[in-house]
């Protein structure tokens, strides 16, 4: 499972106006509940669970990333947003450096390889320069599901 295949071009938020990480969680979840991806009365539950993952060892691990992400058996397949922020969010990153683009995901419960997998993936991808400037610079939302496509389609 990769990038490309859990985003659509309406999970791209290339404006994210959070300032810390729990705004951004929050509305990257609202843009999983505004498209569909989960259902409304499971967004309070959700974001809990991603905010517990979180409060355990942030997920800014670096290099301007954030990756909160999640198992939760209220989702039957691998959902995900990804926001950019221009002005940095406050993140608590390894590196203590302010975070500028952030893949929230979430995982159905019990599969946990698919989980690793996921993460190792999306880890792998945003660790690219290349990629990460490209998304950095890039206009729209459509142009980031582009890069993101092109990026991680198989080699």
């Amino acid at each position: 499972m990769n990038l490309g295949d859990i985003l659509g071009v309406e999970n791209i938020l290339p404006e994210l106006k959070a300032t810390n990480r729990w705004e951004a969680i929050d509305e990257l979840i609202n843009n999983l509940v505004t498209t569909g991806r989960i259902k409304s009365g499971d967004r309070e539950a959700i974001s809990a669970v991603v905010k517990k993952r979180e409060t355990s060892m942030s997920t800014g691990i670096g290099f301007g990333i954030g990756i909160p992400h999640a198992s939760t058996e209220l989702i039957q397949e691998v959902v995900g947003a990804f926001g950019r922020s221009r002005q940095g969010v406050n993140f608590e990153a390894l590196d203590n450096q302010p975070v500028n683009l952030v893949m929230l995901f979430l995982v159905p419960q019990g599969q946990f390889q698919k989980h690793l997998h996921t993460l190792a993936n999306i880890a792998k991808l945003l660790h690219l320069k290349e990629f990460r400037l490209a998304l950095e610079q890039a206009p729209d939302a459509k142009t980031m599901i582009d890069i993101i496509s092109t990026h991680s389609a198989p080699r």
